[in-house]
Order: C-alpha cells, then sequence, then structure tokens
C-alpha cells in the first residue's frame, strides 16, 4: 500500500519526485521509495520534506511519532537520538537528560495544568529518553545551567538532594559535561531564554527552542549559527568542569 498521505500532500504542494528530491537534497530515486509503504526517510530528512510540503511530518509518517512524547516534540526526540553532540543551556531547570524521574514528575505535575495520566506518560518517555547517554556510542553532552537552578526548590528538599546527586555523578561521566553559571555573575544573554544545539553524524547542525505553548526545531543556518554565538557566550560565563562538579556538591548538601 503506497504512502497515500504523501502523495496528496506532493500533489497539493504541486511537487513532483523530482523537483521534492532537489529541494530536499536527496536522490530522485530515494525520494521516489517514500511513497511505498514503510519506506521512511532519515528523522532530518522527513522534517524537510514537511518544510517543503507545509505538512505536520507525522501526518505523513505516523509510525515514528507513535510514542508516549508530545506530538509536537516528536521530531526532536528522534532528531535526539540521532545526535552525536548535544549543546544544551539552561536557566531554570536541570536538562531533561539529566533529570531524575521524581524531579521531572514534580516539574510536570506543578500547578495541575496537565493531567496526571499525561504526566505518567511524558515522565515515562523523558526517562526512556535518557538511555541515549547510556548506549554503547553515547553523543557528547555539554550542559550548562545557571546556580539558580541547584537553588531553587523542586519538589522537596529530598527530591533535590537526589537531583543533584545524579547530576553530579553524570557530570563525571567522560562525554558529559555539567558547567554552572554561578549567581554572581552579572546579566548575560543566555537568560533570554533556553535553546539546544545538535550536531548530527553528517555534521548537520540542528537547534531547538522550547516555550510556554510548545517547541520549536530550527534548520535555518543563520539562526543556528546565531544560537552558536549565544553558546559561545554563555559557556564563557561558566565555571569549569570541575569546579561545577564541587559547586553541584556543595549544595546538594544543603537540601539534606
Amino acid at each position: 500500500m503506497a504512502n497515500e498521505a504523501l502523495r496528496v500532500a506532493m500533489a497539493e504542494a504541486g511537487e513532483t519526485v523530482e523537483s521534492l528530491a532537489e529541494k530536499v537534497r536527496v536522490d530522485p530515486k530515494t525520494a521516489a521509495r517514500w511513497l511505498a509503504a514503510g519506506r521512511i526517510p532519515h528523522p532530518r530528512t522527513r522534517i524537510a520534506v514537511a518544510e517543503v510540503l507545509r505538512r505536520d511530518a507525522a501526518d505523513l509518517w505516523p509510525e515514528p511519532f507513535r510514542r508516549r512524547d508530545l506530538p509536537w516534540f516528536r521530531p526532536w526526540a528522534e532528531l535526539e537520538q540521532d545526535a552525536t553532540g548535544i549543546r544544551w543551556y539552561e536557566p531554570l531547570l536541570v536538562p531533561g537528560l539529566l533529570q531524575t524521574e521524581g524531579y521531572a514528575r514534580a516539574v510536570l505535575s506543578t500547578g495541575g495544568l496537565v493531567p496526571p495520566t499525561e504526566v505518567d506518560q511524558i515522565v515515562a518517555s523523558r526517562v526512556d529518553r535518557q538511555a541515549v547517554l547510556c548506549r554503547d556510542s553515547p553523543p557528547q553532552l555539554v550542559a550548562v545551567i545557571d546556580e539558580v537552578v541547584l537553588r531553587r526548590p523542586v519538589g522537596d528538599g529530598s527530591m533535590m538532594a537526589g537531583q543533584l546527586r545524579h547530576l553530579a555523578a553524570a557530570a563525571e561521566w567522560e562525554h558529559v559535561q555539567v558547567r554552572v553559571i554561578p549567581t554572581e555573575s552579572p546579566w548575560h544573554t543566555g537568560l533570554a531564554g533556553p535553546f539546544i544545539l545538535g550536531r548530527l553524524s553528517d555534521g548537520t547542525e540542528l537547534a531547538y527552542l522550547d516555550n510556554q505553548l510548545r517547541g520549536q526545531i530550527v534548520t535555518n543556518p543563520l539562526d543556528v549559527a546565531s544560537l552558536g554565538r549565544r553558546w559561545e557566550s554563555v559557556t564563557g560565563e561558566a565555571l569549569p568542569r570541575r569546579q561545577s562538579i564541587e559547586l553541584i556538591r556543595e549544595v546538594a548538601t544543603t537540601w539534606t
């Protein structure tokens, strides 16, 4: 059975196999195979095709998106699994790949805005995603956080102590760095909001931005380069790796 959703989307957008292949930089034979059932392109290619056709990638290829993540987050969750390098800045929270289950649940449950069953699904998915850091060839993760992340209570003191111990332990792994920007640092560009930069095996650079409603994958090279400059700026404010671990462990003791 053919991929009818893709065929219709191409027809409505006025795209042929050849024109679509040219725009997403693949061989026409490869693009033609996508019209057959079960032929699913690489995550970044799915995103590129969806942008050309002005459709949601999950509508064109629903199978990879049958996960427990929020629908708008699924494309990034897939790309995250393919990344060879992840640079993540968070001013207010522990990055999702480094959260404990209790911390994640407390964050998502705050305010009662997310139904309990949905909280359970998102937490389970977040824990599943963290397995990427334990595989044989994990991505290099560099996370920069502000010191307020260590000191603002999420859940109770015991939960915070456990989260910070987990964070410090992960920061000891060879492929993980956690660097902290101390509170005495002046206002810096990162405080405008969190962002993630991802590098794929072929050198492609992507970014992810999050807000109160949903997230956005950034593929425009100029925008990614702009976020890269912001990354250089925020890392310049952060403590070195070893000092950051010592600070995390020190603050952890204040929660017990």
